[in-house]
């Protein structure tokens, strides 16, 4: 995968799991209902998603991150 993709996965990662962090964050409106989105749980996804992300960055930038 080439720098520009992984650049770009990243920034989409980044910004989902900061809009799911801001709407997890919000306060509960009981005239409207429940949730019916697990946020927070979306936000743990993308920013565990990131981690790869970020290390496969650091690869290609010469770095060695394994064995």
């Amino acid at each position: 995968m080439s720098a520009a993709v992984t650049l770009a996965i990243s920034a989409a990662l980044l910004a989902l799991a900061l809009f799911a962090g801001w709407r997890g964050a919000r306060p509960p409106d009981p005239m409207r209902g429940p949730r019916l989105v697990p946020w927070r749980f979306i936000m743990l996804l993308a920013a565990t998603g990131l981690l790869p992300m970020i290390v496969h960055l650091v690869n290609l930038a010469g770095f060695t991150t394994g064995r």
